[in-house]
């Protein structure tokens, strides 16, 4: 016989920690992010093959930081948790930039594509930043956050 359990929605204390669940999903940033990591590893299918190892990895590593570290600040217990993950975030766009740029400069990625993907970049960019100031307000208007 299967046991149906009910859940009730937790009740949060004055005093406790911001314990909100927030669905990454639909976070924008999170969605231009994952965007750019899928075109990022499309786009270093045509790197050399020794570079494979090399910048293919990096940039791939570098890239696929920037979502997940969304991810991972959206299921921390505190906005300051949570502010800290977007900043890492937002530190690996910019080693996807530099990243990006060196493949560039070593004839790996051609000029069209490099702009396309920096222009994308810049979109992550703008998109994270307005979540982390949001959140920053959020923590300055919320005691104990």
């Amino acid at each position: 016989m299967a046991v149906t359990q009910s859940y009730s929605p937790m009740v949060l204390q004055s005093h406790s920690p911001i314990l909100e669940m927030r669905d990454y999903r639909k976070i924008v940033a999170w969605q231009r992010a994952h965007d750019l990591t899928l075109r990022i590893y499309k786009t270093t299918q045509q790197f050399p093959g020794h570079e494979q190892f090399g910048i293919t990895s990096q940039l791939r590593r570098a890239a696929s930081s920037v979502p997940a570290n969304i991810v991972e600040g959206s299921a921390r217990d505190t906005k300051r948790d949570y502010l800290r993950f977007l900043s890492m975030a937002r530190a690996s766009l910019k080693e996807v930039e530099y990243f990006l740029l060196l493949a560039h400069d070593l004839g790996y990625i051609p000029t069209p594509e490099h702009e396309a993907i920096t222009q994308e970049i810049n979109r992550v960019f703008a998109a994270l930043t307005g979540l982390i100031n949001a959140v920053r307000n959020e923590l300055t208007d919320t005691p104990q956050s």
